[in-house]
C-alpha cells in the first residue's frame, strides 16, 4: 500500500519477502486516497503545520482497506507492532494497530530481528516457509522506519532500540523505579522521557488485540496503570 512518501527500497523488499515466502502480492497504491483526505480537512486544518495528524492518516488509511479485505474473505489481520514501539506509542491506532491478534505483541524490537535473522540461518521441518533465506537482507540491515513523512527515521525521536530495549525491560519486565535505571547508567531525561511515553501509551494498549506472551511482564492483565486523572505526570 505504497503512498507518495514510501522508498523505491521499501516496495522492493515487499516485492522480495512475497517472493521468498511464495505468498500472494496485492498492490493498492493509497495516494490518491491520502489527497483526498487532505483535501476533505483542508478547511478544518487551514493555518496549522503539517505533521503527525498527517501522517497518520497513512497508516490509518491502510488499516481501512486491510479491514475490508479481512473482512470480505474472512482471514484474520495480524496486527504488526512490537513491544518496544508499542510501550512507548509508536504504533497508530486505528492504523497499524488494527487487527484480530499480534504476533509480536511481546518481542522487543532487538528480539525480532534477532529471530529474524536465526531464522534466515535455520529451518525445521515443521516450520512454515521454505528453507533458506525468508527475511530480506536489507530489511534488517536498513535503519528502521515508518516511512510515513520523507526520509522519516525511527531514531529521529527514539534511541537506538538496542538501547531503548534496555531502559524498557529495566522499566517492564523487572519494575525498576527511574532512579534504579539513572544509577545503572542511563541519561535522566532520556530515561523520564521513555517512563513518560509508556504510561502515556496505556489507552491504546487498552485497545490493542491480544497477542502471543513472550515474557515475564506482557501487556494487558500483568502490566496495566491507570489511564485517567493525570496519572502519568505524576
Amino acid at each position: 500500500m505504497p503512498s507518495n512518501i514510501s522508498s523505491k527500497g521499501s516496495l522492493r523488499e515487499a516485492e522480495e519477502s512475497a517472493r521468498l515466502l511464495n505468498i500472494q502480492l496485492e498492490t493498492i497504491d493509497i495516494s490518491g486516497l491520502v489527497e483526498s483526505y487532505e483535501k476533505h480537512l483542508e478547511n478544518i486544518f487551514s493555518n496549522t503545520n503539517k505533521g503527525i495528524t498527517e501522517e497518520n492518516i497513512q497508516s490509518r488509511i491502510r488499516g481501512v482497506l486491510l479491514m475490508a479485505v479481512s473482512n470480505k474473505f474472512g482471514e484474520m489481520l495480524l496486527s504488526t507492532g512490537n513491544k518496544s514501539e508499542i510501550s512507548v506509542g509508536y504504533t497508530t491506532i486505528y492504523g497499524d494497530m488494527n487487527g484480530g491478534f499480534n504476533v509480536l505483541k511481546d518481542a522487543y524490537k532487538t528480539d525480532v530481528y534477532a529471530l529474524a535473522k536465526w531464522r534466515n540461518k535455520n529451518f525445521y521441518k515443521n516450520f512454515k516457509g521454505p528453507n533458506g533465506i525468508v527475511v530480506p537482507i536489507k530489511s534488517l540491515t536498513k535503519p528502521p522506519s515508518a516511512e510515513l513523512s520523507l526520509n522519516q527515521k525511527d531514531q529521529d525521536n527514539l534511541p537506538p532500540y538496542g538501547l531503548l530495549d534496555e531502559i524498557l525491560k529495566m522499566l517492564i519486565e523487572e519494575e525498576k523505579s527511574l532512579d534504579d535505571v539513572v544509577k545503572s547508567g542511563y541519561d535522566y531525561e532520556l530515561v523520564k522521557k521513555i517512563y513518560r511515553l509508556i504510561l502515556f501509551s496505556e489507552y491504546k494498549r487498552r485497545q490493542s488485540p491480544p497477542g502471543v506472551k513472550l515474557t515475564g511482564r506482557s501487556f494487558g492483565k500483568e502490566r496495566r496503570y491507570p489511564i485517567t486523572n493525570a496519572f502519568f505526570e505524576k
